[in-house]
Formats: structure tokens, sequence, C-alpha cells
């Protein structure tokens, strides 16, 4: 496993894997992550939204709690896979949790160590996010068959790279990340600090249930 401390000794082969197995940049980099989060795994996707339907599809969600003022591709995350959305109010830093499952949007938080045990942590890579790859998004887990489930969801079904000699056994997406962004990932994480804070509250997201699309979702206590 590439570990996080050793990232200055691995950047010289980026260029060498990209003219010849491309897809060693993006295992590289999500090696890299689940060692500094704290992780046995990481999945890489494109970004944090599918990270967040891969979660719910694999749990087959039914109802989802979170709060009201998110960003609105999670609650759509949540009815793509089949999901009923419910709202709560109240205000989160950093990170929360799609009750009751064992799903966090961590879209916020980027730290050493953050990977709670037992959970699926679905990060952001976004340009206004702590690791400013531009886009992309990962999904940490200790759990290996849901780990290899992911992996096969984000590439529609079927094998990492090649398919022809694969058997399709679910309906996936395509939804995986790009050694381009991969590579971009490594080089930012040679100087990403060890403790990190979360990011700021404000401007904090709007009201979800201002939106036609979700003015009839049920609010709980």
């Amino acid at each position: 496993m590439l570990r996080y401390d050793s990232i200055p000794n691995t950047i010289l082969s980026i260029g060498e894997n990209l003219r010849h197995n491309p897809y060693n940049i993006v295992k590289m980099f999500e090696e890299t992550v689940a060692d500094y989060c704290g992780s046995k795994y990481a999945v890489s996707t494109d970004n944090c939204t599918d990270a967040l339907l891969l979660c719910c599809e694999y749990l087959n969600v039914e109802e989802v709690i979170i709060p009201a003022r998110t960003y609105l591709s999670v609650p759509q995350s949540i009815m793509h896979a089949g999901g009923i959305v419910k709202f709560k109010d109240y205000r989160w830093k950093g990170i929360y949790q799609l009750e009751p499952y064992p799903i966090w949007d961590a879209a916020k938080r980027f730290t050493s160590g953050m990977y709670i045990p037992g959970s699926f942590m679905c990060l952001s890579f976004h340009i206004k996010k702590h690791l400013k790859i531009g886009k992309g998004g990962m999904i940490l887990t200790d759990d290996a068959d849901a780990a290899a489930w992911f992996r096969k969801g984000r590439y529609e079904g079927r094998g990492e790279v090649m398919y022809h000699e694969d058997d399709i056994e679910i309906n996936g997406w395509n939804a995986y990340m790009t050694p381009e962004q991969a590579a971009r990932g490594l080089m930012l994480m040679q100087n990403y600090p060890e403790h990190v804070k979360d990011l700021p509250e404000k401007p904090f997201y709007r009201d979800l249930r201002e939106f036609t699309l979700f003015e009839d979702i049920e609010v709980v206590d």
C-alpha cells in the first residue's frame, strides 16, 4: 500500500504510469487517501454525489433523514436510489449522517484519521472543498464486499479497465475518477497538512424546502 508519508517518492512515477497503465494512478490515489483518513479502503468516484448514490443503492435505502439545509444533490441521490427523503431542521458542521444508515456526507471535511469505523464516508474534491482537484469524490469504508461492489458500480458494473472478460452482474453507472484527476490529487497531497479544520459553516446552504421539488417533503423532529 502506498503510504501517505511516501508520496514524494511516487510523484516521479506518475508520468510513467499515465503512459503505460494509467489506472494505477487512481489506485495510488485511493490508497493514499485511505491511509491518510484511516480507512481500510477508499473507492474513487467522479464526484461526491455519485459516491452518495452508490452508497444508497448498495444499502437499498428506504426512509432517509437529512438536514433541510444541504446541497440539493443529496436528496436527489436518495430519490434516484428509490428512497424517501425526510428533512430535519438543524445546523451541522463538516459532516452529517444520512440517518439511520451508516452513510456520512463528509464533503466539508478532509483531515487525518477522520474515518468513522463501520461507516461509508463520502468525500468531495470539488474546487471549493479542501483538496481542490476540481472534480472528484471518494467513498471510505472498512467493508471489503462493499468496496468491491462500489468499484464495479462506478464502472457500469464491469471490471476497472477491460470488461470483455467479465460477467456483468449489477446495473452500474459511469461514475469513475479519471487518471488525470487522480494524478492531480496525488500531487496536491504532497503538501497537504496532517490536521485541517472543517470548512466554515457560512455561507450555509439554502433551505431545500424553498425548491418546488422538495416543498412537500415531511419534516421530522
